[in-house]
């Protein structure tokens, strides 16, 4: 199995419309999808990130996106970007769009 920092995810990360995001007054916001009955608990940037997969920008607009929020972030930013959206996408919260008509 892959680790989820080299699982490959589309450039543009589409958010699962399924998905349900409930944000808890602890600071921690709660990943819930149907399509599977999983959920994760992710921390204010893990929130960021999902928010910022919007299928419109890219991964390095995502990881600029959480730069702007956290201009403190760790030289690892990027890395720890790529880690999340291979978590999102692996648990099935984030994927391709792919518009109708359009086979794969």
């Amino acid at each position: 199995m892959r680790t989820p920092s080299t699982m490959p995810f589309p450039d543009r990360p589409f958010p699962n419309p399924s998905a349900i995001c409930e944000d808890g007054s602890d600071g921690w916001t709660l990943l819930i999808n149907p399509d599977t009955a999983g959920a994760m608990a992710v921390n204010r940037t893990g929130a960021l990130i999902w928010r910022l997969a919007d299928g419109k920008r890219t991964v390095n607009e995502i990881v600029e996106g959480v730069r702007l929020r956290f201009p403190d972030a760790p030289a690892s930013l990027a890395e720890d970007v790529h880690t999340m959206l291979g978590k999102l996408y692996e648990e099935g919260f984030v994927g391709e769009e792919i518009p109708i008509g359009r086979s794969r």
